[in-house]
């Protein structure tokens, strides 16, 4: 462990940077980096990284490959000038514990700037919170992996172990981007991810399966309505039949450890909804996407033919409706963070120091990338990062004394666990 003098020279070093950092981050959260537009705020984040004298790698997702890895998210869009960044600080002697500091650079859309009080691409801060779409969700903290490293160099110190900075794409939709990251060979002893989880650590979360519905109706004039078959009238009864699947996995949360004291974990949400070619023609069509969590342990493939099997059953009944489910994204199944590891045992003691309270652990209901380096790189993964509000919402913000504590607990993490090494 490191000194108590090394570590009050790590906090305040992160103190002295604070400035740049969020001037920084409200630079970054200015390039709107929504799906497949990731590129400038990548091209930003190369840039810094290279700066920093780090390795570099970027690369381009290939979705061929990554549809061969049990983790594969169905791609729906073109994955061309769609890239992975990562830097990498290789010490002059590897005696430490590696690290990987992961973070998504891409956003969910804005919706309707009216709604905002300010335009979703200016950070500004106000009253102690920085606003802007990314912000939270989680720019600030792709900042702060990079802000921390920045503290413990210039702390004096220089790592021991080798350390992976990741900015990937494609985790607010497949996960495709952490998993291209694993498959590149990627690896390392313990992973931090500083999602905004409201300076807390993720205990466990649930899966997440995308999938669009298609009801086909049959098209005839109004005046003749009771001749023809509505798709957009059958599409609510199919929402309303996904819903009974998701009251009745709810019914089981006692049965999933971590999720019994939830009220509601398993969440199916309808995002989408298009139908019809005509108002005057009864609808021959209509499509809705679905988001639908699963718990831990429930493999995606039982998952998805339940749902499929939820549909089947429609086209039984005596008014029978054809409805047909294909996966667009997240094919994605949940973890559990086990308790006891030496990483989480030594961010308790970070966040202890910097916090001056004990860390709280919960369960999330929402999609993590912790998923790609625990289920399939047995890896222990930290998801831990500011508090923030209305994430993915409108006037989305993060707490700016939140982020510099974090960043400082980040910062004693990489000191500790990776060792360090007093310069000259």
């Amino acid at each position: 462990m490191i000194t108590e003098e090394q570590s009050r020279r790590i906090t305040a070093a992160v103190d002295a940077a604070f400035d740049a950092q969020l001037a920084f981050t409200q630079e970054l959260v200015k390039h709107p980096s929504l799906r497949t537009q990731e590129g400038s705020a990548q091209d930003l984040l190369h840039s810094a990284m290279a700066a920093r004298g780090l390795d570099m790698d970027r690369w381009q997702l290939d979705p061929e490959e990554l549809a061969t890895h049990q983790g594969f998210g169905p791609v729906t869009v073109s994955y061309d000038d769609v890239t992975n960044v990562v830097g990498t600080y290789l010490p002059a002697a590897e005696a430490g514990r590696s690290l990987i500091l992961n973070g998504h650079v891409d956003v969910v859309p804005e919706g309707p700037e009216e709604h905002w009080s300010r335009s979703p691409w200016d950070a500004p801060i106000v009253d102690g919170w920085m606003y802007g779409r990314g912000a939270g969700d989680m720019k600030a903290g792709l900042a702060a992996n990079l802000f921390a490293f920045d503290a413990v160099r210039a702390a004096g110190l220089e790592p021991a172990g080798r350390i992976h900075f990741q900015s990937v794409v494609e985790e607010e939709c497949t996960g495709n981007g952490s998993l291209s990251a694993l498959m590149r060979g990627y690896r390392a002893d313990a992973v931090i991810i500083p999602e905004p989880e409201e300076d807390m650590l993720v205990r466990a979360n649930v899966g997440v399966i995308w999938l669009k519905v298609r009801v086909t109706g049959s098209p005839t004039h109004p005046r003749e309505m009771g001749t023809g078959f509505n798709a957009i009238d059958a599409a609510y009864t199919a929402m309303t039949a996904l819903r009974e699947v998701e009251e009745k996995w709810n019914a089981d949360r006692g049965q999933h450890r971590f999720f019994e004291d939830l009220k509601h974990p398993i969440n199916f949400n309808f995002g989408q909804i298009a139908g019809g070619d005509w108002p005057s023609s009864v609808p021959a069509w209509c499509e809705f996407d679905v988001r639908a969590a699963i718990y831990p342990g429930i493999p995606a493939e039982q998952a998805w033919a339940e749902l499929q099997e939820c549909l089947a059953q429609l086209g039984a009944g005596p008014a029978p409706i054809h409805a047909v489910a294909t996966r667009t994204g997240f094919f994605s199944e949940g973890y559990v963070l086990e308790p006891g590891s030496e990483a989480e045992s030594l961010l308790e003691s970070t966040h202890q120091q910097v916090f001056g309270t004990e860390l709280g652990s919960f369960t999330t209901p929402g999609y993590l990338d912790g998923r790609v380096f625990t289920l399939y790189a047995d890896t222990p993964t930290l998801v831990y990062g500011p508090v923030s509000e209305a994430i993915h919402g409108f006037d989305e913000r993060v707490s700016v004394e939140s982020v510099r504590r974090i960043t400082k607990s980040i910062a004693l993490f990489i000191a500790n666990w990776c060792g360090v090494e007093e310069r000259g």
